[in-house]
């Protein structure tokens, strides 16, 4: 999650800091981050673990089957933050159970903002948990299945978790995006994406999306809208950091999609 967040911020022209650990085998991908100019300062070998692998089956209709094994990903609370001066914003994916607890701790505790993204793994964590997390959360990130793992697990509705945190983004595939901030709901359309060819990782190209919005204090319809494009051009290509563009080319799509002038950071 971490590398292919970055990979799109970069992309979009932001930098990101992934915070990881990893293993071994993680030559052929230190590689490409350092060719991508994805910093690495904060990624950590674990010598004797292989780095965390996921394979994906995906049908026709867009549904997965995941086979995934952690390895030096259980070990992420070993991996503290770094110094925290400067940081505007950070993410907390999904990653080791402990790592994810003590990374938000400590960003809580340092005052900065935190987009809450549990992805696949909020099986991990309980109803106090959860709401644990959510009391240090400023924003809240799930796809549709996780929104109603999240709903049965804590019992709040949209409205209600927006009373702790001041966004709830829930993806919702081919149907787009709603947003509940400001005490409204905001539909956001799907980007129409010129081919499909796979969806993994189109959650993580949103985010990309969503985190530049954030950054750039954007509108949240502007800022849904980016978050959309991102994820229709990511489906457009195999593999999850296969895609590329130039700011000329997104802000051609955007007006393209959306019939509405892009934003001026694209211009």
């Amino acid at each position: 999650c971490a590398g292919n967040i970055a990979y799109n911020l970069k992309l979009l022209g932001a930098d990101a800091l992934p915070v990881a650990t990893v293993g071994r085998d993680f030559d052929a991908y230190a590689a490409w981050l350092d060719a991508c100019g994805i910093s690495r300062r904060h990624v950590k070998t674990i010598a004797d673990q292989w780095t965390a692998q996921a394979f994906i089956t995906t049908d026709l209709d867009d549904n997965q089957i995941t086979a995934f094994h952690p390895g030096a990903m259980s070990h992420s609370h070993h991996n503290p933050l770094p110094a925290l001066d400067g940081v505007r914003l950070a993410i907390i994916s999904p990653d080791g159970r402990e790592g994810m607890l003590e990374h938000t701790a400590a960003l809580a505790e340092a005052k900065v903002p935190i987009i809450f993204d549990p992805g696949q793994g909020l099986p991990m964590f309980e109803k106090q948990e959860l709401l644990w997390f959510l009391d240090r959360a400023t924003y809240v990130t799930v796809n549709d299945y996780e929104w109603q793992l999240l709903h049965e697990r804590t019992g709040l509705s949209p409205e209600a978790l927006c009373e702790r945190v001041r966004g709830l983004i829930v993806t919702l595939g081919a149907q787009g995006s709603c947003i509940y901030a400001e005490e409204r709901r905001y539909e956001i359309p799907a980007a129409k994406p010129r081919a499909v060819r796979d969806p993994t990782g189109c959650g993580d190209a949103y985010r990309a999306g969503l985190i530049l919005g954030l950054l750039r204090d954007l509108d949240w319809e502007t800022t849904g809208r980016i978050a959309s494009l991102m994820g229709a051009i990511k489906i457009e290509h195999h593999g999850t950091q296969n895609h590329r563009f130039t700011h000329s080319e997104l802000a051609a799509r955007y007006e393209e999609g959306f019939g509405a002038s892009p934003p001026e950071i694209f211009r």
